[in-house]
């Protein structure tokens, strides 16, 4: 623009005629300066726009990031073959990130609608999620308080009721709670130790009693036909009709009991304990037995959603139906767990599977261990780890018993990552003989072990009862004067600290004129010693002269 008028200020010494023809040029000039300067402001505001957008975008994006962590998928279904079907460094996320961190001013030109649109938090909703009932629109809550809903228990429409008809319910529970919570202070503040019912309560107690006078009467012609036609016209995807089925009352107090239960279920869901889809997995058929799940593992959701998983006992590969898993076992050769059998004593044994080398295996492994653990988050990344696998060998193979996992290089000395009896064989000392043999194999290795932590319930009642188990037998078989912490520890190979807090437990450390003395109770002993003279010789103990392993070098 500067240039321009330089122009027209050199022109102005000529003649009238070029003196106009100037102005004229000069009108246009301001004319088009002006539509510049709104096309630019223009500009300049859907630009800041999509700074804001994309300086709102980006802690999202990381925050998801941070939370995810659906599996990858192949073509099989189940853990993924090869390094390039698997990338751990996740290099999406990272692309994804570098994408929301550009300036605004090089997507200015772009269309920003290609990118994936994450929750900002879980209070807001997903809205490519939709309710599981047919012919509903998740709009509206069981509870009165919410917009949408995404799963059965919030859904109106399978309890046969509207969003209207919820709202109008959930006012006046309201007003019945506020005049409950009257009542009860009222009559707290006047209580007595022998109070005797009011006089309104006492109407209240009449009046509930001539309401459920004809809740046993039944259904009449027409009710059951209208209740048939409506199970067969909506079969399972409806709740039933339960209207003349029990009194008013009664079928109330059953009403406030769903939408509290409903109301539980979306704040855990706000505060992100539960999201949608998660935990969908609640029972495998795994060999002879159909087990219950007791927690979310991140199976692909196509297999996640049927609810049902059906798992090779062998292989581990998991399917989803009877009839694969049929025509699976049919074809599967395998019978024990692959890698290296280091154990055998009766039909016990003990498999090392390195994650390396059966890198399927133990992703399989992992995953079927999360249904059963709370605090595992290894599932893909297993190569750093020997897996210890032991089975129960019959005239149809090596059954899954339990194992533990190990670092191949642990620098603090952890000989154990995680650890896991299978449920069908809890209760019966197989958890037991796990630790044992890790602790066995640190003793090889000339090494003080310790599991590592956190540890789940199950596994912190176990490791303490083998700790008490192993302190006492040192300590009856002790014949010297002095106890050493320390040799207790060279001995069995259980590290001091877990030595130390299993002596305090016992009541066998004591402080005395600045010194820590280990008490050697007798009635301790004396009851250990009874129970394994009751026990007998059982077979569920590890054998050192049974095991056939060197430890592993520059794994």
């Amino acid at each position: 623009m500067p240039r321009r008028r330089q122009r027209h200020v050199a022109g102005s010494g000529s003649d009238g005629t070029e003196d106009s023809d100037s102005s004229a040029e000069r009108e246009q000039t301001h004319s088009s300066e002006s539509e510049g300067n709104a096309a630019k402001r223009q500009r300049l505001t859907r630009a800041s726009t999509r700074l804001s957008q994309s300086s709102q975008d980006t802690p999202d994006l990381k925050r998801a990031g941070d939370h995810e962590e659906s599996p990858p998928l192949t073509p099989t279904g189940n853990a993924p073959s090869s390094e390039s079907e698997l990338d751990i460094s996740s290099p999406n996320a990272s692309h994804d990130e570098s994408q929301a961190k550009e300036p605004a001013s090089r997507d200015s030109d772009k269309d920003l609608s290609h990118r994936p649109k994450r929750r900002r938090c879980h209070e807001t909703y997903n809205f490519n999620m939709k309710c599981p009932t047919p012919g509903c629109n998740s709009l509206g809550h069981l509870t009165g308080k919410h917009e949408r809903h995404f799963a059965v228990s919030g859904c109106p429409l399978y309890h046969n009721l509207s969003a209207d008809e919820c709202k109008v319910k959930a006012v006046s529970r309201e007003k019945q709670e506020e005049e409950m919570k009257v009542q009860d202070e009222s009559n707290t503040r006047h209580a007595t130790r022998h109070q005797t019912p009011t006089s309104k309560q006492s109407r209240y107690k009449e009046q509930v009693a001539e309401m459920r006078k004809g809740r046993n009467v039944g259904l009449q012609k027409e009710q059951k036909e209208k209740h048939m036609e409506h199970r067969q016209t909506h079969n399972n995807t409806r709740e039933p009709l339960l209207e003349n089925i029990t009194s008013e009352y009664d079928l109330e107090l059953f009403r406030k009991a769903q939408a509290r239960a409903s109301e539980d279920l979306e704040k855990l869901r706000i505060q992100g304990q539960i999201t949608e889809g998660s935990n969908m997995i609640k029972t495998i058929l795994f060999g002879r037995y159909e087990l219950d799940t007791w927690y979310h593992s991140p199976y692909p959701e196509e297999y996640a959603r049927l609810g049902r998983l059906y798992v090779c006992e062998f292989c581990l590969k998991y399917m989803k139906s009877q009839t694969i898993l049929r025509r699976h076992m049919a074809k599967c050769v395998w019978k024990h767990p692959p890698g290296d059998e280091v154990y055998r004593k009766g039909s016990i044994s003990v498999f090392e599977v390195d994650g390396k080398k059966n890198k399927i295996y133990c992703q399989n492994l992992c995953l079927l261990a999360k249904l059963f653990l709370d605090h595992k988050t290894l599932y893909y990344d297993v190569e750093p780890f020997l897996f210890y696998v032991m089975t129960e060998a019959d005239n149809t193979g090596c059954h899954l018993v339990g194992y533990f996992s190990k670092e191949k290089n642990s620098f603090l000395n952890y000989n154990v990552s995680c650890i896991l009896t299978m449920p069908q064989y809890m209760r019966q000392g197989f958890g037991k003989m796990l630790i044992d043999f890790s602790y066995l194999l640190s003793k090889v290795e000339e090494k003080v072990g310790s599991p590592e932590r956190p540890l789940s319930d199950l596994g912190l009642i176990s490791y303490r009862s083998y700790w008490k188990e192993v302190l006492l037998r040192y300590m009856y078989n002790f014949q010297g004067k002095e106890i050493s912490i320390k040799e207790i520890s060279q001995e069995t190979a259980v590290n001091p600290v877990d030595i130390v807090s299993t002596l305090q437990s016992l009541q066998m450390l004591k402080y005395w004129k600045g010194k820590h003395l280990v008490l050697k109770r007798q009635d301790l002993i004396d009851e250990w010693k009874a129970k394994e003279t009751k026990r007998g010789n059982n077979n569920k103990t590890i054998d050192p002269s049974s095991l056939k392993w060197t430890p592993p070098k520059g794994t």
